[in-house]
C-alpha cells in the first residue's frame, strides 16, 4: 500500500499539479483533497474529497483531525499562505505527518516588508524598500528613493502582484493606496515602496531537510497570464516560463534560506528579479508551498521534488542533487482551462507546418 496523502485547497490549479507531479513520481500513492468551497473542490483530481469547514472556523481543526484519523492520512500537504500558516500552528495537534518550515520562517516570509528588511541585513541582495506608514509620508520616502525614477508600490502581504503598480511619482502612489483603502479595505500602513528592478524574472524552488539543500530547481519567466488588465503588467504566473540553470540565483536564493534558519526543512520557492546593474534581488520567499511551473515540470521530469518532497516527510532518504541542470531548453506553457504543457526546444516544431517564410516571400513579391 502506497502513501496515504491529505492536500488541502483541492479543485485549484496550484494544488492539481501538486496532484499530478506526486502521481507522476508514485503511482501507488493515494491522495484525499479537501476543501470549504464546493464548486471549487469540484474541480479536485483527488482520490476521494471532501468538503470541510472553512479554515476560519473553530469547527476546522477537529473536522480536519477526524478527516486524517478516518482516512488513515500520512502527511498534510498544504498549498496556499493560509493553510501554510494555520497547519504550521497546529502541527503538535495533528494525527499525522507534516513537513513545514518553523513557525516563526513562515510568518516572517508571509510580511514581504519584513522579510525585506531582515535580508538587507544579512547582506542578501534586495530592492532598496521603505513602508509608507501614512499618505503624507510618501514625499519623503521618494525623496529617499530620488536616485530611482521609477518605484514599484505594493502590498506587504498577498500573492499574485496582488495590489502591486509601477509608479513615477508621489501622486501616483498615493492615489493607488488610497483607492486599495477605500475601496478594497486594505489596512493603513500595509504598502512599501521600493526601488523598480526591471531586469530578468527568477523563481527558484528548493528542497531541504535540517539545513541541507536537497534540489533547488529554477525557472524564468518569459511571459505572464491576465498582464493586459494587470496595472503593474506583470505577474507571479507565468504564462510561458523557461527552466534555468543560474548558479549566481542558486546561491542567493541558499544564503537567504540559510539565514532565515539554519536547520531549514521543506519547501520554500523564492522569486527575484534583476536591478539595473543585472544583479538578481529578492523579492520575496514562499515558505511552506510550491510553486506551479516547478510542480508542472516534475510531472515531465527525472528531477521530481514533489515526490522528493513526500518522501523527506515521511522519514525516508532522498538523493541530494541540488541545483538541477536540464540537457535542453525547456519551456512550460500555461494557459486558463488547459493542461500544462511541458517541451524541449528541439520539439518546439513537432506537429506544425511552418509557412511564415513562403508567406513573407509572397507578400515582399507583391
Amino acid at each position: 500500500m502506497g502513501p496515504r496523502l491529505l492536500i488541502l485547497h483541492a479543485g485549484t490549479a496550484a494544488t492539481s499539479n501538486v496532484m499530478r507531479s506526486l502521481r507522476a513520481g508514485d503511482a501507488t500513492v493515494f491522495i484525499a483533497g479537501c476543501h470549504d468551497d464546493a464548486f471549487i473542490l469540484k474541480n479536485s483530481g483527488a482520490d476521494r474529497n471532501f468538503l470541510v469547514p472553512s479554515s476560519a472556523r473553530p469547527a476546522f481543526v477537529p473536522a480536519l483531525c477526524r478527516l486524517i484519523k478516518k482516512e488513515h492520512i500520512d502527511l498534510v500537504i498544504p498549498n496556499s499562505d493560509a493553510d501554510v500558516s494555520l497547519i504550521s500552528g497546529i502541527r503538535a495537534k495533528l494525527p499525522c505527518r507534516v513537513f513545514l518550515p518553523r513557525k516563526s520562517v513562515i510568518a516572517r516570509c508571509q510580511d514581504k516588508y519584513a522579510l525585506t528588511a531582515f535580508l538587507a541585513r544579512h547582506r542578501v541582495p534586495v530592492a532598496s524598500t521603505y513602508p509608507v506608514t501614512a499618505l503624507k509620508k510618501i514625499e519623503s520616502v521618494f525623496l529617499r528613493l530620488s536616485p530611482h525614477k521609477r518605484l514599484w508600490c505594493r502590498i506587504r502581504k498577498g500573492t499574485s502582484s496582488w495590489g502591486s503598480i509601477p509608479v513615477t511619482s508621489a501622486k501616483h502612489a498615493r492615489d493607488w493606496i488610497t483607492y486599495w483603502q477605500d475601496m478594497r479595505g486594505v489596512p493603513r500602513g500595509s504598502f512599501t515602496l521600493s526601488e523598480y528592478l526591471p531586469g530578468r524574472d527568477y523563481c527558484l524552488q528548493s528542497l531541504w531537510s535540517n539545513g541541507r539543500l536537497i534540489m533547488a530547481k529554477a525557472h524564468e519567466r518569459l511571459t505572464y497570464h491576465v498582464a493586459g488588465g494587470n496595472p503593474s503588467g506583470t505577474s507571479s504566473t507565468a504564462a510561458l516560463a523557461q527552466m534555468v540553470f543560474e548558479p549566481v540565483v542558486s546561491r542567493i536564493c541558499a544564503k537567504a534560506i540559510r539565514a532565515l534558519d539554519a536547520n531549514a526543512s521543506g519547501i520554500f520557492f523564492t522569486d527575484l528579479k534583476e536591478n539595473a546593474q543585472g544583479v538578481p534581488c529578492i523579492t520575496e520567499i514562499n515558505a511552506g508551498r510550491f510553486a506551479n511551473v516547478s510542480t508542472i515540470h516534475d510531472a515531465t521530469s527525472s528531477y521530481n521534488m514533489t515526490t522528493a518532497y513526500m518522501r523527506l516527510a515521511l522519514g525516508e532518504s532522498v538523493a541530494i542533487r541540488r541545483s538541477c541542470r536540464f540537457p535542453e531548453t525547456c519551456y512550460v506553457r500555461r494557459d486558463i482551462d488547459m493542461t500544462p504543457g511541458v517541451f524541449e526546444s528541439n520539439g518546439l516544431f513537432d506537429g506544425m507546418q511552418d509557412l511564415r517564410a513562403r508567406a513573407y516571400r509572397q507578400s515582399t513579391s507583391i
